[in-house]
This record gives structure tokens, C-alpha cells and sequence, in this order.
């Protein structure tokens, strides 16, 4: 018995056929940086939802990747609100390359 294996894009939302593939890999990437500094700080979620603004239900929410009702720019704020630096770059597409998206990257 052969197996087929398929090559993704690079974004499973699409590869899904979800509707906004690349806002919600957005999404998904930034609540993960949100996630990430929150436990690396051992912040417990009454804390977290205090220093970002929001109630802790909103913090679990995130903390168990429910991010879909935040907006991009919500989440970049409150990676701000966690004293990250936001940075948005604009560049033309790379030569040879078909799509185009948005992209999070952290250092």
C-alpha cells in the first residue's frame, strides 16, 4: 500500500482551505510570541491579565490558542503591552515567488 504525501504551502490554514489562511497564521504565530513571554516571565494568568488590560478569561482563551476574536492588532498591542518591540516591514514579493502574506518572526 502506497501512501500519498502531499507537500503544504507553508501555512496549514490554507492548506485547509480555511477563509484569511494568512490572518490567521498571523494570528496564530502572534498569540504563540504572547504565550511564550507570559510563561517564560511565570506570569499567572490574573497577573498577565492585568499588566495586558484584559479580564482572565481572555488571557485563558489565548493562553489555549483561542485567538479568533482578537484582532492582529490587538495581539501586536499587547505583545507591547508586554514590552516587545513591534516591528512591520513592507517589502516587494521575492523573485520567483508565487504568494504573498503576511509573516511573524521573532527574535
Amino acid at each position: 500500500m502506497t501512501k500519498k504525501i502531499e507537500k503544504g504551502s507553508g501555512n496549514v490554514f490554507a492548506d485547509l482551505g480555511f477563509k484569511n489562511p494568512d490572518e490567521m497564521l498571523a494570528k496564530a504565530e502572534l498569540t504563540h510570541q504572547i504565550h511564550k513571554v507570559i510563561q517564560e516571565r511565570g506570569l499567572k494568568q490574573k497577573d498577565a491579565a492585568t499588566l495586558l488590560g484584559l479580564k482572565q478569561p481572555d488571557v485563558s482563551a489565548l493562553m489555549n490558542g483561542k485567538y479568533l476574536d482578537f484582532s492582529v492588532d490587538r495581539l501586536l498591542m499587547l505583545l507591547v503591552r508586554l514590552n516587545k518591540e513591534v516591528q512591520i516591514v513592507i517589502k516587494p514579493v521575492s523573485k520567483g515567488k508565487i504568494s504573498t502574506g503576511i509573516h511573524v518572526s521573532a527574535m
